[in-house]
C-alpha cells in the first residue's frame, strides 16, 4: 500500500500586477492556512518519504510553512517541470517515484491537484466535494493498492481523507 497526499499551494497575493504568475507570494491568509494544514499534517502523522514540489514562489513558500511537520525523513525536490504541469504529467511524475518510497507529499497547483484526484477516485461523497472545489491549502489523501508506483491506477486507489483550512476552522 502506497499513500500519495495532494495538497494545493495555499492562498497567493495578486496585488503586484507586475509580477510574474511563478513568482506571487502568499497572502498572510495563505500563511495562516499553511500553518493550520502543518498542524493537521503533524496531528494525522502524514510525514512523506518523498515531497514533490513546483518552483512557484506560492508553493515554495506553502512548503516551507508545512516543512516542520513532515519530519526528517524527507526527500524534497523542487522540480521545474511540475510548474504548468497537469493532471497526466503528474501522475507520470508520481509513477517515476522510487519504488521503495511508501508515501509521497505533491504540492501543486490547480486544476492539475484537483483532475489527478478525481481521474484516481471519479466517483464517491469526498470526490464529489473535491468536484465542486478543491481549495488553496486543501490536502486529499488517497491510499494506493500496489507494490510500486509505476502502478498506480484508478482501480487500485481510495481517496480517503480531504481537509480544507476552513473544515479544519470549522472542527476547533
Amino acid at each position: 500500500m502506497k499513500k500519495l497526499v495532494l495538497m494545493r499551494h495555499a492562498k497567493s497575493s495578486w496585488d503586484d500586477p507586475e509580477l510574474k504568475d511563478h513568482e506571487r507570494p502568499l497572502t498572510g491568509r495563505g500563511r495562516k492556512a499553511a500553518k493550520q494544514m502543518a498542524k493537521y499534517l503533524e496531528d494525522s502523522r502524514l510525514a512523506p518519504t518523498i515531497v514533490l514540489c513546483t518552483t512557484a514562489a506560492r508553493a515554495r513558500e506553502t512548503l516551507e510553512l508545512i516543512r516542520p511537520a513532515l519530519g526528517d525523513r524527507a526527500t524534497v525536490k523542487i522540480e521545474p517541470k511540475l510548474y504548468g504541469a497537469g493532471s497526466k504529467e503528474l501522475l507520470a511524475r508520481i509513477r517515476r517515484v522510487s519504488q521503495a518510497a511508501p508515501s509521497v507529499l505533491v504540492v501543486g497547483h490547480n486544476p492539475a491537484i484537483q483532475d489527478l484526484v478525481l481521474e484516481l477516485v471519479p466517483d464517491g461523497p469526498l470526490a464529489d466535494q473535491i468536484r465542486r472545489k478543491f481549495p488553496t491549502a486543501a490536502v486529499a489523501t488517497l491510499h494506493i493498492r500496489v507494490g510500486e508506483w509505476r502502478n498506480v491506477a484508478p482501480a487500485k486507489t481510495s481517496l480517503v481523507e480531504f481537509v480544507t483550512p476552513k473544515g479544519l476552522r470549522k472542527s476547533s
